[in-house]
């Protein structure tokens, strides 16, 4: 193992300069106007995997952006890990607020600045140098390894979605470990053995059959404005409940050893709203800030659209108006039964003054690995050997629904191995990663798949 740990310590600096070419590629999945750049992301991926030492290394095409696969399977008798990643990325813009071009990587203040530095390709791009340590020095690795790194993680993973169904014995394995989630806090070992599922809704209200004036004939037809401001208040109670009916039906409580887990991590409410600017926390009566983002279903409405909303004025009573709502969801609630229930009910609560459509956009499941686990409690050792600290265990409030589709279709647990921070502006102007992150990332993978060939 020396030798292995030598060696990235040798090389850390080749490291961050083929980081910094990956970064510079603009791999922006979501326009058309980036087909070249993507096409170029696929083939940097597949040509470090071949470096690494990888054996049938190759881009998969897609009806959608590239698929990028390799494996190393001559450990007989052992594991399988199937690593994932992405290398699309977000959109750079507003462009006027980055301190530096979005794709130009700059090292300032121990940290790595571009766009995809952190999400994800600084994170994938460890386990690519941890199994190049472990093939460049020995020769073998301790476990069989195979990648898979894809282009669309940004848009929804539709062609990932429809590779794996018919896939499923090219992708078999024992566990699947992905870095594309947070540290709790900085420096401090983290493995998330959980997601939210998402349920995700637009409302149509329609009143008149064109714009009318305010002034002319307000008071006189119901405002689809209006109105739907008034059923979006319906979905929840004062006290943070949701009003669905059979909303809260399958919810399962986290278990007693997850709540003592959580007390340990000492949450600070007021940190917490510090951070956001806020002067109090809000959220669902009788649960901690923790239980409310982890164990806890949400509601919230994230656009309302209609009317006029230029500058200045204008005295328009609209036609239409509409609203986008998303849920969280929580173990063992089924994104599809939540759809039916939500349309059922903003239906009945909708006034006869305006017609209403309901559309389902699109959903995920939940998803929790039992603490119990045996390749979680391997990453817990990997990663605190790494760091030189406690490893601690954290769910997440968001949704990466390929996850889920990776534990049902594959039954493996996938490992949430997140080496960045919540304040690297993974979405936003002047994404960065840490490069001692980086560095503890590619010791924490070359020690799981070490601790992982013991299972």
């Amino acid at each position: 193992m020396d030798k292995i740990l030598n060696y990235v310590k040798e090389n850390n600096n080749r490291y961050i300069e083929e980081l910094k070419d990956f970064i510079r590629i603009p791999t922006i999945s979501t326009s058309s106007d980036y087909k070249k750049d993507m096409n170029r992301g696929a083939k940097f991926v597949s040509e470090k995997l071949k470096e690494a030492g990888l054996k049938k290394v190759k881009i998969i095409k897609t009806e959608g952006h590239s698929l990028v696969y390799g494996e190393w399977l001559k450990a007989e008798g052992k594991p399988t890990v199937l690593i994932y990643g992405h290398y699309d990325v977000q959109p750079v813009d507003p462009l006027e607020l980055w301190d530096s071009p979005p794709f130009e990587p700059v090292i300032k203040d121990g940290k790595i600045w571009a766009r995809g530095a952190n999400d994800n390709k600084g994170q994938v791009y460890v386990h690519i140098k941890s199994v190049e340590a472990y093939l460049q020095n020995i020769g073998s690795l301790p476990v069989n390894v195979k990648f898979l790194i894809e282009g669309e993680e940004e848009i929804g993973s539709s062609s990932l979605s429809a590779f794996l169904k018919n896939n499923h014995e090219l992708l078999s394995c024992d566990a699947v470990l992905i870095s594309d989630t947070s540290l709790y806090g900085e420096g401090i070992p983290t493995i998330n053995y959980g997601l939210r599922g998402l349920c995700y809704m637009e409302i149509e209200l329609t009143g008149p059959n064109r714009d009318l004036h305010s002034g002319s004939f307000g008071g006189s037809v119901a405002n689809p404005i209006n109105e739907l401001a008034k059923l979006i208040a319906k979905l929840q109670r004062p006290d943070g409940k949701i009003t669905i009916p059979n909303f809260y039906k399958d919810v399962k409580n986290p278990t007693k050893k997850e709540k003592d887990n959580f007390a340990k991590l000492k949450f600070s409410n007021r940190k917490y709203a510090k951070e956001l600017n806020v002067k109090e926390l809000y959220g669902e009566k009788g649960y901690s800030t923790l239980e409310r983002l982890w164990t806890r279903p949400s509601l919230d409405c994230n656009g309302i659209i209609g009317g006029y909303t230029e500058k200045g004025a204008k005295t328009v009573l609209p036609s239409k108006a509409a609203a986008k709502i998303s849920m969280r969801l929580v173990p063992d609630q089924d994104p599809k039964t939540i759809a039916r229930e939500f349309s059922k009910y903003v239906k009945s609560i909708a006034p006869k003054s305006v017609k209403i459509e309901v559309r389902e956009m699109h959903g995920g499941y939940p998803v929790v690995i039992p603490l119990e686990n045996k390749y979680l409690k391997a990453a817990e050792k990997a990663t605190s050997k790494a760091f030189g600290k406690k490893t601690v265990f954290t769910r997440e409030g968001g949704s990466i629904p390929i996850v889920v589709e990776f534990v049902k279709q594959l039954n493996a647990p996938a490992i949430l191995m997140g080496l960045g921070l919540d304040t690297d502006n993974i979405h936003s102007p002047n994404e960065h990663f840490s490069l001692k992150s980086f560095e503890l990332g590619i010791l924490s993978s070359i020690y799981f798949l070490n601790e992982a060939s013991g299972l």
